[in-house]
C-alpha cells in the first residue's frame, strides 16, 4: 500500500509540473517552431492521464484521513470524477482554454456585459407568449448570473483600462493600444487638432463608441489607426482615413501625460437658444459633421461645457433618437465672436453687406474674439436663456399677453376671447389719477388712485405700462393682473414690446404670444394698399426680430376663427403639459 501511495504522489508531482493549460504539440520536418500544430489524440491521452492520476492521489489521500467526515467527501468527489458527464465537461473545458490560448484571445471583448444583459431582458419582454423566453428571461433574473456579470464587468474594466500593451517609444513615451468597434449606427465621435506634425484628440462627443468605452482621452496623440501612421497627416487625411475603416479599429496612442478627468456627472443645464445656428455657415466650427444647428426658440439640452468655446448638447426632442451629441457654440464664444462682428461692421464700412470673416485672416480674426476692446457690444447680444419645465397650478392660471402690431388684430382676438367663455377669461383693470365718471365705479371700469399713489408704485415698477393722457396717468398694476390670478381666472393683456421685458420680470410668469399680421390685409371689406400692407409686414417682421427671443407662441391672424382656435388650443395646452420657462421663474 505504502509503495502504491508513493507511485500516486510521484504521478502527481509529475501532474502538477504539466499544467493543464500547457498545450500539446507535434512538430513535424517541415513545420517550424513558430507554425504549430494541435494533436488532438495526444491531448485526449494527456487529459485522462492527468484524471487518473488525480484519481489515484485521492485514494492514497482517503487512507491517512481519520475521520470519516473527510473520508466521505473524498469519496464524493471520487465519483464525481468518475462520471463520465465530469469527465466530457473537463475535456471540453481544457480544449477551450487551450484554443483560446492558442488563439491569443485573452482579451475581452465588452466591459458591459451586465448592460447586455439589460438590453436582452428588455427584448424578451416582447416575447413573453413563448415558454423560451420566459426561461431565459428568467435564468438572466438570477442573481447568480448577474452578480457573475458584474464581476465580469469589473475584472474586464480593469484589463482593458490596463490593455495598453505599454510599450515605449524610442522617444521615450509610453503608447498603448486601443480597440474599438466602429459601427455605421453609432459613430465614433472624436474630434482631432493638429499640434506640429502631432495628431491629437481635442474632443470626446457623448454618446459615442469613444466616450462610452472610456479608451479615448482628450490630449492622446494617434500614432496609429489599423497600421496605418498618421503622425505627419493633416486632421483631413485623418477624417478620410477613420471614414473609409469600419468595425474593429486598432489605435495605437501616446496617452496625455495630463489628462484631465472629464465631468462626467456634470449636471445637465437646458437653455432655449435666443439665435439661429447654421454650422454650414461657420467657418470655427471644429467638426461640420458633429454640429447641431438650431433656430431660435428651440430648447437645447447642454451635457457638457467641458470646451468652453463648444458645448455639447441635444435639441430637445432628438436625445432618445440620436445616439451622438452635437456641437453648439459656448455662450460666452458666441458673444465674443458676435460682438468682434458688430465691432469690424462699424470700423470697415467699406465692407457692408459682405461676409464679415475672411479666410486669409482667418487665424486673426479668432485671436479677436478675446480681445477685451471688443467687449462693448457683449451685454446687447442674445445667445442663450437658462430655462426649466413649468406647470401652472390649476388654481392659478398664466396671463395671456397677446402682442403685435397695430391693425394684426390682437385686440379684436382678446375680445372674441372675453365673450367666448366670460367666466374663464377676464381683463386687468386699469389704473389712473384722473376723477371717476357719474357712471364708474372704482374697480369695475378703472381702479381710481391719487397722483402720489399712481407714482409710488410706477417708481417701485408695479406698472407693466403706464402713460399720460390730459395731465392723467393711466396704467396696467401688477396688482390687478394678480387680483385676477388668485381668483382662478385667465388673465388676457394686449401690451407694447417695450412693456415685455417688464411683464417676465416681475412674478407673474406670463405666457405671450405673438399675433403676426397676413400677407393680404383687409379692413371694412376691402383690402388695404400694397405700400400699407408692405410698411405692416416690414415692421411685424423688425419686431419678431427684437423681440422674438420673449415670445412663448406665434400665431398668423390670417382668419379670426382660425386664429381663435389656435388661441384656445395653446392655451387649454398649459393646463395639460408641462412648458419651458426662465429658471429664475422656478428657483
Amino acid at each position: 500500500m505504502r509503495k502504491r501511495e508513493e507511485e500516486s504522489c510521484e504521478q502527481l508531482q509529475g501532474a502538477s509540473l504539466d499544467s493543464p493549460l500547457c498545450l500539446s504539440l507535434t512538430q513535424s520536418s517541415n513545420e517550424g517552431i513558430d507554425n504549430p500544430t494541435f494533436d488532438a489524440m495526444d491531448f485526449e491521452k494527456e487529459t485522462k492521464t492527468e484524471l487518473e492520476d488525480l484519481l489515484l492521489s485521492l485514494e492514497g489521500l482517503k487512507v491517512h484521513l481519520d475521520d470519516i467526515e473527510s473520508q466521505e467527501d473524498v469519496q464524493l468527489l471520487v465519483e464525481l470524477l468518475l462520471q463520465s458527464d465530469f469527465q466530457k465537461v473537463f475535456f471540453m473545458h481544457r480544449s477551450v482554454a487551450l484554443t483560446m490560448r492558442h488563439l491569443h484571445l485573452s482579451h475581452p471583448l465588452t466591459a458591459h456585459a451586465l448592460q447586455l444583459r439589460d438590453e436582452v431582458e428588455n427584448v424578451l419582454q416582447s416575447y413573453s407568449k413563448y415558454t423560451e423566453a420566459t426561461d431565459l428571461t428568467d435564468l438572466l433574473s438570477s442573481p447568480h448570473l448577474q452578480a457573475l456579470m458584474e464581476a465580469h464587468d469589473c475584472i474586464a474594466q480593469q484589463k482593458l483600462n490596463m490593455d495598453s500593451t505599454e510599450t515605449m517609444e524610442p522617444c521615450g513615451k509610453t503608447t498603448k493600444l486601443v480597440c474599438l468597434e466602429k459601427t455605421r449606427d453609432v459613430p465614433l465621435g472624436v474630434t482631432v487638432r493638429n499640434h506640429h506634425d502631432c495628431v491629437i484628440i481635442s474632443r470626446v462627443v457623448r454618446g459615442g463608441t469613444a466616450e462610452k468605452s472610456g479608451l479615448l482621452s482628450e490630449g492622446d496623440e494617434i500614432l496609429q489607426i489599423n497600421g496605418v501612421v498618421v503622425r505627419g497627416r493633416s486632421v483631413n487625411d485623418v477624417h478620410n482615413i477613420l471614414s473609409s475603416m469600419h468595425g474593429p479599429l486598432t489605435f495605437l496612442l501616446i496617452p496625455n501625460s495630463q489628462n484631465k478627468m472629464s465631468s462626467q456627472r456634470q449636471t445637465l443645464m437646458h437653455v432655449k437658444a435666443n439665435f439661429n445656428y447654421e454650422p454650414s455657415d461657420d467657418p470655427y466650427v471644429p467638426c461640420r459633421e458633429l454640429a447641431l444647428s438650431f433656430c431660435k426658440g428651440d430648447v437645447l439640452h447642454v451635457i457638457s461645457q467641458d470646451d468652453p468655446n463648444w458645448w455639447q448638447a441635444y435639441r430637445d426632442g432628438d436625445e432618445n433618437q440620436k445616439p451622438l451629441a452635437g456641437l453648439i457654440p459656448g455662450k460666452s464664444f458666441q458673444q465674443h465672436r458676435e460682438s468682434m462682428k458688430k465691432t469690424i461692421t462699424d470700423q470697415n464700412q467699406e465692407h457692408k453687406g459682405k461676409h464679415w470673416y475672411s479666410k486669409k485672416n482667418k487665424k486673426q480674426q479668432i485671436k479677436r474674439l478675446h480681445d477685451p476692446n471688443v467687449a462693448q457690444h457683449i451685454d446687447d447680444i442674445l445667445t442663450y436663456e437658462e430655462v426649466a419645465l413649468y406647470h401652472q397650478p390649476s388654481d392659478r392660471k398664466r396671463p395671456i399677453v397677446l402682442i403685435g402690431q397695430p391693425n394684426s388684430g390682437q385686440d379684436g382676438l382678446r375680445q372674441r376671447l372675453l365673450s367666448l367663455e366670460p367666466s374663464r377669461f377676464t381683463s386687468a383693470v386699469p389704473h389712473t389719477t384722473r376723477t371717476p365718471r357719474l357712471y364708474e365705479v372704482s374697480g369695475r371700469e378703472y381702479n381710481f388712485v391719487s397722483r402720489e399713489s399712481f407714482e409710488s408704485d410706477l417708481a417701485s415698477g408695479k406698472f407693466i405700462e403706464s402713460g399720460e393722457f390730459e395731465r392723467n396717468l393711466y396704467g396696467t398694476n401688477t396688482d390687478s393682473v394678480k387680483q385676477i390670478i388668485n381668483s382662478g381666472k385667465i388673465c388676457l393683456l394686449c401690451l407694447q414690446p417695450k412693456s415685455l421685458q417688464v411683464v417676465r420680470s416681475s412674478d407673474l410668469k406670463p405666457y405671450i404670444i405673438f399675433i403676426r399680421p397676413p400677407v393680404l390685409l383687409t379692413k371694412g371689406g376691402k383690402k388695404h394698399k400694397v405700400e400699407d400692407t408692405s410698411e405692416l409686414l416690414k415692421n411685424a417682421c423688425e419686431m419678431e426680430q427684437s423681440y422674438g427671443h420673449l415670445f412663448d407662441a406665434v400665431i398668423t391672424n390670417s382668419n379670426v376663427n382660425k386664429s381663435v382656435f389656435e388661441l384656445m388650443k395653446l392655451i387649454n395646452r398649459l393646463d395639460t403639459e408641462p412648458q419651458w420657462v426662465p429658471l429664475s421663474w422656478v428657483c
